[in-house]
């Protein structure tokens, strides 16, 4: 049997254009599986730092949405670094033969040993010789038989358009639709990328053809009575604009958690008790959802690692929190680091919480943390019953810190882990921070107003219903 045929497109994507799409749509048609890699930062294209990398991760998920062979690889986004060609070939190899991705302009020159491949790359000479590749012919890029590397092989399309070219428009006020899938220049838009100001944080927008996934709680009798009146705006996952949620705050939890690469705004109706992160479903009942202007809050997930027993690390995102609480009946003690800095060499406690700000009104609030506004740019690492050091209970963290809580006497106070409430077995050692790739569009009326919601958290009137 045949290993399988696997194409490693990688590029800045910055941004990913029609062009991008379209070659990744032709190698659909001679390879098994397509490999999008978004490289992270390099020296030779400070270019690549234009934007956040949230944006540029959003957008190559927007950008090739839909191509059934295609898998998009956000390591280097997240984890803000640069995969050179050979560590690539390493990682991908054992799937199957490997096939490389490149432009015929880093080949000019390659019969005499003066390509940019040559020039630029590591290991140059040994992956010239040895590496497959798939060339793309592009217009204006004249190329001899004689530069092409060895095991390589002509890809010739008819695909103009550079992100170059996308960047300098946008930066002169010029249409740029022709030279981008439409859902990445939607986005363009919304956020006001490569205008030479900084991007929004929050943008405004009208469904006029709103077709949703719906996502409605089966636990609800409400909600699911609720979602058939949206049947109608109902489509295809792959064809949807937005995700409406209807339930509470742990269906939209659910719903994020599961759906959150889709990149489409998640539009919440309160079918549950206070409905924090949803909206009251009156006004869409009554004016129709495509009547209505929306304010799309984009809000960041934890990135968060947890070292098992076994001495594994796993990788998952939280959009609410991520903690570690004793498994015993012994108190845990952790050490506590913050930036790489010890704070705590030893906080004795039941637990520790790390909070998004959208999480903050949960766990983290009974826990005696003060929370915070959705938006708000910061996130909380609290303690959960803490012994020492005395009267310590929770501290404010920037958007840029990490933190790392390392149980300590494990053999003793064993310690076990969760993100977003979903058990993550015994644990060592917990680390998250902001992640640099994922985040949500939340979608809410003009009429939510999230300070009244977090009032009525802080200066209850009456106890909530059961």
């Amino acid at each position: 049997m045949n290993s399988p045929r696997i194409a490693v497109f990688g590029g800045s994507f910055n941004p990913p254009g029609l062009h991008h799409r379209r070659i990744a749509d032709a190698l659909q048609e001679e390879f098994d599986h397509i490999v999008v890699f978004p490289c992270g930062p390099r020296p030779d294209k400070p270019d690549t730092d234009d934007v956040e990398p949230l944006h540029r991760a959003t957008m190559v998920d927007l950008a090739f949405a839909g191509l059934p062979k295609v898998e998009v690889c956000l390591d280097d986004l997240e984890a803000a670094t640069f995969t050179r060609t050979h560590e690539l070939q390493a990682r991908y190899s054992a799937r199957g033969e490997v096939w490389h991705i490149v432009g015929a302009d880093l080949v000019i020159g390659g019969g005499e040993g003066q390509s940019f491949v040559h020039r630029v790359w590591e290991n140059a000479e040994e992956l010239w010789r040895t590496l497959n590749f798939v060339v793309l012919a592009r217009p204006g890029y004249d190329f001899a038989p004689g530069d092409l590397p060895p095991r390589a092989r002509v890809l010739r399309l008819d695909v103009p358009g550079s992100s170059t070219e996308v960047r300098e428009k946008i930066f002169h006020h010029e249409n740029v639709a022709a030279l981008v899938p439409p859902a990445v220049g939607d986005y363009l838009v919304r956020y006001g990328l490569y205008r030479g100001l900084a991007p929004l944080r929050a943008s405004r927008r009208v469904f006029k053809e709103p077709r949703l996934m719906v996502v409605a709680d089966e636990w609800n009798a409400k909600a699911m009575a609720w979602a058939e009146k949206f049947r109608h705006r109902e489509t295809a996952p792959h064809e949807a604009n937005c995700i409406l949620v209807i339930g509470g705050d742990g269906s939209m939890l659910r719903a994020i958690r599961r759906h959150w690469r889709r990149r489409l705004p998640f539009l919440g109706l309160n079918a549950g008790h206070l409905g924090f992160l949803l909206n009251e479903a009156g006004p869409i009942f009554e004016h129709g959802l495509e009547m209505e202007e929306l304010l799309l809050r984009q809000m960041a997930l934890l990135h968060v690692e947890a070292c098992g027993t076994d001495g594994a690390w796993r990788q998952d995102y939280a959009f609410n929190e991520a903690w570690v609480e004793r498994s015993t009946g012994q108190t845990s003690w952790l050490e506590v680091s913050v930036g790489g800095h010890i704070r705590f060499p030893k906080l004795v406690c039941d637990g520790a919480l790390l909070s998004t700000p959208a999480g903050s009104t949960a766990y983290a609030r009974s826990m005696g943390a003060t929370p915070l506004l959705a938006d708000t740019p910061a996130w909380l690492l609290v303690g959960s019953n803490v012994m020492s050091p005395m009267n310590w209970r929770s501290a404010i963290l920037s958007p840029e810190s990490s933190v790392a809580l390392r149980g300590l006497d494990l053999e003793k106070r064993p310690l076990i882990g969760f993100v977003d409430g979903v058990p993550q077995g015994p644990v060592t050692e917990l680390r998250a921070r902001v992640s640099r790739i994922a985040a949500v569009e939340l979608a809410f009326l003009s009429s939510h107003d999230m300070a009244e919601k977090l009032a009525a958290i802080q200066f209850p009137r009456e106890a909530l219903p059961i």
